[in-house]
Parts: C-alpha cells; structure tokens; sequence
C-alpha cells in the first residue's frame, strides 16, 4: 500500500514508484507534474536514454513521432535509437533495424485474434486463407526494440536493453523472412513507430516478393507517428487484409504523461484520422483498439471516455479491454480484477460499441 504524496490518500491502488493517485494526476496536474518528469527521468537514466526528448535549437530535427526530438551532434533522441551522427539522422533506416523476429502459429495471442483475418478467418477467401482461424499458416512477429513512449507498466520492457546493439538486420533481410506459410506480418515493441522507414519498406518488399498470395501487414502501437507515415502504413494494410492496432492507454492527456511521459494528442488525433479509412474495407477489421485496464489509473471513468470517443467515430471498431499484469515499475499495483474488467465491459458496450472483448481473462483477480 502506497501513499499519495499530494493528497496523502493511502490505497493499494496507488503505485509506489509513481507515488500519486489519479484523482491527483487528473485534478490538480499542475502540482504534481514536476514530480511524474522526474519520475520518469530517474527510470530512463537507469537506461541511459534521455530523460525528455530533446529540444535542441540547433539539432537535427527527427519527424517521425510526437516528440520530435531536436537532436545535437553525438547526441540521441528520446527513443534512444535515432541519432545525430554528422550533421545526419540516423538509427532504424533501411538497413539497420534493431529488432527480434520470430515465427507465431496462427491463431496467435494477438489483440486482433477475434476479429482479424488470421484469427477468425474474416474476409475469406480475399484476405485469409481459411474461413475460421489459419492453423498450419505463420505470422511473421517483428518486434521493434525501441519506443516513443515510457510506460511504467511496460510488460516488454526488456527491449530497453537492446535499443543500443550493434547487431542488425535489413529490410531486405526480413521481407525474406516470408515464407510459404506466412500469412501475415506484425509490427509491435517497443513501438514500431522509431523505426517505420525500415518497416515500410520491409512491408513493401515483402508484397512484392509475394504479390501472388496472401501476406497481411499488420501494426501494434502507440499511435503517435507522422501522420504522413501513418499513411503509409494504412495503405499497406488496406491492401493486404491487415489491421492497424492501437493502444489508446488513457484518455485524459494528464494520466497519459503521467503513465507513459508523454501526450496523447496525436495518438487521439491519428485514430480518427485512420477511423475515415474503415469504409474502404470494412472486412476484416482495418482499425482496432485496446486498452490495459491499469488498477486505480485507467478506471471505469477513463474506459467510458475512450470508449465514447471511438464510439463517435465508428461503432464497429472492435475494442480489446486488456487484464493488467503487474510489470516494470507498477509491478507493486494488483492484476485487473474480474468487476473492474466486468463493468468496463459493459460501460463501453453502453457507450455504443457493437464489438467488445475482456482479453486475457486468465489474469483477472478478485475485487480491490
């Protein structure tokens, strides 16, 4: 049990490393700000990776996600891959991506599993090559070790070790990765976004190398890219009967910088700009969304406002309510209990939502 450190609330759903509670983070922001970036800070010094993204007058301006980090000569970017090396930006190009990949039998543990074509055979026979799941196919998993954000509930957060090796692979190298019985590849990490020239070309070598069969591309992330890039990736996923999933963490942009260091805008702003593209291919599911039901942060109040929100938009979009498994630094937090899970259920299917799922329901504890 923790005790707020502004309000002097004591709660088992109060977070020791973080030391606030959401009332606090929500209300009285201004207060407790300086607090959450050092918080932040001191983590991310533990990983030497900067501890704001950088804004240096006379640096290298890197353009691929929210941050935009302004980065000086021999210095790095929030992410801790893009650097500035030589007056020229560099880190997760075309033929350097830092990354893990491996094959995943169809059906997989994926946010999409229930809706996507690999998962549910949705868009048979255009898209999967089954109409239920695709056993005996392979999903392509690339895991991208490096992140625009810095969530202290990370459950991958081992990536953060890797963001600085020297060991890499090409675009090339991975669209070949494809084989005969690979019938999708997905984007996740860490966050795609750092290293999306590496991945959009990788996606595009990859439909080329196979432009007689089936291969979707699929992305799990954040949100907070380029909208241009964004683009893109929504053009390969169109094409090829994939998805686009996005993690929509919180609502309110202050629990948001206090959860994971930086805001939501962009997130929030590029899922409805994505929400303009459902039409086009309605089956199987082009954009889905998730979110982790964090103990004592993303509370009902919170799914009920993002639940609103894709509501707005398109009342089909599939929506994943993910059980917490306490990890990183709210390892200290419970995991989600079977009524918050329950109740947030049904205040999303309230809001208007046709599609909506409890995940990983073997993690689910009793009530706080």
């Amino acid at each position: 049990m923790a005790e707020c450190i502004n309000c002097g609330k004591k709660s088992i759903l109060i977070s020791a490393p973080l030391r606030l509670c959401s009332d606090c983070i929500r209300n009285d922001f201004k207060n407790v700000h300086n607090h959450i970036q050092k918080v932040h800070s001191d983590i991310r010094k533990k990983f030497r990776l900067p501890a704001t993204p950088p804004i240096d007058a006379d640096g290298k301006r890197c353009n691929l996600c929210i941050n935009q980090c302004q980065i000086n000569e021999g210095e790095k970017g929030y992410c801790g891959l893009r650097k500035n090396e030589n007056g020229k930006l560099s880190g997760g190009g075309i033929k350097n991506g830092n990354l893990s990949w491996y094959y995943d039998p169809l059906p997989t543990n994926c946010v999409a599993d229930w809706v996507c074509a690999g998962g549910s055979g949705a868009g048979f026979p255009t898209y999967s090559y089954s109409e239920k799941a695709e056993y005996g196919y392979k999903n392509l998993a690339i895991f991208y070790q490096a992140c625009s954000f810095d969530c202290l509930f990370c459950q991958n957060w081992h990536f953060r070790q890797s963001i600085f090796s020297e060991k890499t692979i090409s675009a090339n190298e991975l669209s070949d990765c494809v084989d005969p019985q690979t019938s999708c590849i997905c984007y996740f990490g860490g966050d795609p976004t750092p290293q999306l020239i590496h991945a959009l070309k990788t996606s595009r070598l990859a439909l080329e190398k196979n432009k007689d069969r089936t291969v979707r591309i699929c992305w799990e992330t954040n949100g907070a890219m380029n909208q241009k890039l964004l683009r893109k990736m929504a053009e390969f996923s169109l094409k090829s009967g994939g998805c686009i999933k996005f993690d929509l963490k919180a609502f309110d942009e202050s629990l948001n910088i206090a959860l994971c260091g930086v805001t939501n805008k962009r997130t929030l702003d590029n899922f409805k700009f994505l929400s303009k593209f459902i039409e086009k291919r309605p089956d199987p599911p082009f954009l889905i969304a998730s979110t982790l039901l964090v103990p004592g942060y993303v509370d009902i109040e919170e799914v009920k406002k993002i639940a609103r929100f894709i509501a707005e938009l398109n009342r089909e979009i599939p929506y994943s309510l993910l059980a917490f498994y306490p990890c990183f630094y709210m390892s200290d937090l419970p995991t989600t209990s079977r009524k918050h899970a329950q109740e947030a259920k049904e205040l999303a299917q309230n809001a208007g939502l046709k599609r909506v799922k409890i995940g990983n329901l073997h993690l689910l504890g009793d009530d706080y």
